[in-house]
């Protein structure tokens, strides 16, 4: 397996981690991120991020005073990244979980009495919210982004196809099929996406993009021994 195709444009750093392994990386963004504008309202106790795009956009239409303002609130986060991102902005992180299901069943069992607002995307997952409905948990729905598919059509097949979130798998199913490649997939969210598209999916124990690219080399060197 020497021809992986990722659908979110890799740092210098990753490309190499590949380049050494012998694998050929093509790239392209399946999707674009546009932060939005939006009112921040008073009264919750927590914050819910399940994505380091909700956090970047939170910062970016917060101003310094605001930021400092609301530092003290705790934050729930999927993801260790999101969670560096968090408190690398001098955000308080209560609890981090792998996935947003998991989240969320921790804050019905702990903190049912509790009220969070929610940051996400026009694409959001529908498991935390309906998690948090189900269990009568006061929260509110804040979009502070908007994902766009950006479809394109590939002619060539991979061996492999990095996916970072289900947006991505939709964008790339669009234009193409995922046929005989393997899915590599962040995380268990994107990977019940591609399991509508195929059973040879791949998913790393923690959902960061290192350790899916150490699945990918790990899956190359047991294709090369057979």
């Amino acid at each position: 397996m020497k021809n992986i195709l990722s659908t979110k444009l890799l740092t210098p750093h990753q490309k190499t981690i590949l380049n050494e392994a012998g694998i050929h990386l093509q790239e392209y963004q399946a999707i674009n991120i546009t932060p939005k504008e939006f009112q921040l309202p008073a009264g919750f106790d927590n914050y819910i991020f399940t994505s380091q795009n909700a956090v970047e956009a939170f910062n970016r239409h917060l101003s310094d005073f605001q930021k400092n303002r609301e530092s003290g609130k705790a934050c729930f986060c999927v993801g260790e990244k999101t969670r560096l991102l968090l408190e690398n902005n001098g955000q308080k992180v209560a609890k981090v979980s792998q996935n947003a299901a998991d989240l969320a069943y921790f804050i019905a069992k702990y903190h049912i009495n509790e009220s969070f607002l929610f940051f996400c995307g026009n694409r959001r997952m529908d498991d935390l919210p309906g998690i948090l409905t189900k269990n009568k948990l006061h929260f509110k729905e804040i979009t502070v982004y908007d994902t766009e598919l950006n479809p394109q059509h590939f002619s060539e097949s991979f061996d492999g196809v990095l996916f970072f979130s289900p947006s991505g798998v939709k964008s790339f199913t669009l234009s193409n099929k995922i046929g005989k490649s393997v899915a590599f997939c962040i995380g268990n969210t994107t990977a019940k996406e591609a399991a509508l598209y195929t059973d040879s999916i791949i998913v790393p124990d923690t959902p960061t993009i290192e350790n899916l690219l150490k699945k990918v080399i790990s899956h190359n060197n047991l294709s090369l021994k057979k």
